[in-house]
């Protein structure tokens, strides 16, 4: 299925979904919420994210790892539409290779990762501002794909390669307010589609050891997309 076809499907089953918490019946005890406490506003974000790989990175790349941080300026009087900002990092492939020092006595070895920094600023919907608040969310920004090595124990670090790429995101989720109808905290739950546009990066095993002491670089190029899942805390600014 080409990229084109996959984010309109994706945020047609999410509009699904929040057209079910914005139904009559589940809105009428939010929008008593919202007038009680002036609607979601500004919030900050902490997410930690599992991330599985799609389309022709999937072919080379299984899973990753990381972290989001990001927030929210609401654009409307009621909060419920705001300008939502991400900055975040994943880690997608990370190998270590063993060396022999003076006759294989006192051995070193060298950690490779290959990670990916994206940033991202559009709008954020959110439909409701209740107790449950279901969101959708779209973005534009860029990816940094980075592969660098080092020693475990410490020491200094060396960038192998890199290359940076135009990305569209477009995600949704649903935020449980935790503890009493006052509290500003929020469970954050969400899925995020990454659509990255053609890049140049490695993976595991593309970098090679000479016996000369140089190194020779396979790198792949290809549009790098993924889906991200996102577990995360919300605390509201009022």
């Amino acid at each position: 299925m080409g990229r084109g076809r996959r984010e309109p499907m994706l945020l047609a089953s999410m509009l699904a979904l929040a057209g079910t918490f914005a139904s009559p019946g589940a809105t009428s005890g939010q929008e008593y919420v919202a007038d009680r406490h002036g609607g979601p506003g500004a919030a900050v974000n902490v997410s930690f994210l599992g991330a599985n790989a799609l389309g022709d990175f999937g072919t080379v790349v299984d899973h990753g790892f990381g972290l989001e941080l990001g927030g929210g300026l609401p654009m409307a009087a009621d909060g419920l539409l705001r300008l939502r900002g991400d900055f975040g990092f994943l880690i997608y492939g990370h190998e270590q290779v063993h060396y022999c020092d003076y006759g294989c006595r006192v051995g070193s070895s060298v950690s490779t990762t290959n990670s990916m920094i994206f940033a991202g600023i559009g709008p954020e919907l959110v439909f409701g501002a209740g107790d449950v608040q279901p969101y959708l969310h779209g973005s534009a920004g860029a990816s940094w794909f980075v592969t660098s090595s080092s020693y475990p124990d410490g020491g200094p670090s060396t960038t192998n390669y890199w290359d940076v790429s135009f990305a569209w995101r477009a995600g949704g989720g649903l935020r449980f307010r935790m503890g009493s109808p006052m509290s500003p905290i929020y469970l954050d739950l969400g899925v995020t589609h990454h659509d990255n546009q053609p890049v140049s990066y490695l993976t595991e095993g593309d970098i090679v050891d000479n016996p000369d002491g140089t190194i020779t670089m396979y790198p792949n190029l290809s549009d790098a997309d993924f889906l991200s899942f996102k577990l995360g805390v919300s605390i509201a600014i009022r």
